[in-house]
């Protein structure tokens, strides 16, 4: 599997940023060079139906915004090391039906192992 084009959400630097500022420094400088998607006002709102819908627990806020960002820009993959919340097997219907029910598709939802058995 090639990959011919990455992005990552806001919210990716927003967690990045997060924590230890040594740490934090560190993340920032190792995703500097690979572009933002950009933010829209449909993002928020399909972030919250996710969270209502029982896609996520309401305390994964940030992580609806992340699914709901890449949702609403059409991403073919997330890689995502979260399984508690985002790459959980036991949420991905729902989660998906959730997006079909806004004429969304969610992604595949891959964790970096998943990713590196295809290579």
């Amino acid at each position: 599997m090639k990959v011919s084009e990455h992005f990552i959400s806001p919210y990716v630097i927003e967690e990045a940023n997060a924590g230890d500022p040594g740490a934090a420094s560190e993340r920032i400088k190792a995703i500097q060079a690979i572009p933002v998607l950009p933010i829209s006002e449909e993002i928020p709102v399909l972030a919250e139906f996710l969270l209502l819908g029982g896609g996520l627990p309401s305390k994964a806020r940030l992580d609806a915004l992340h699914i709901a960002c890449v949702v609403y820009h059409e991403m073919n993959v997330l890689l995502i090391w979260n399984c508690t919340h985002i790459a959980n097997p036991k949420q991905l219907p729902v989660m998906r039906g959730l997006c079909a029910a806004k004429g969304y598709k969610l992604p595949e939802l891959v964790t970096p192992f998943e990713l590196m058995e295809t290579l």
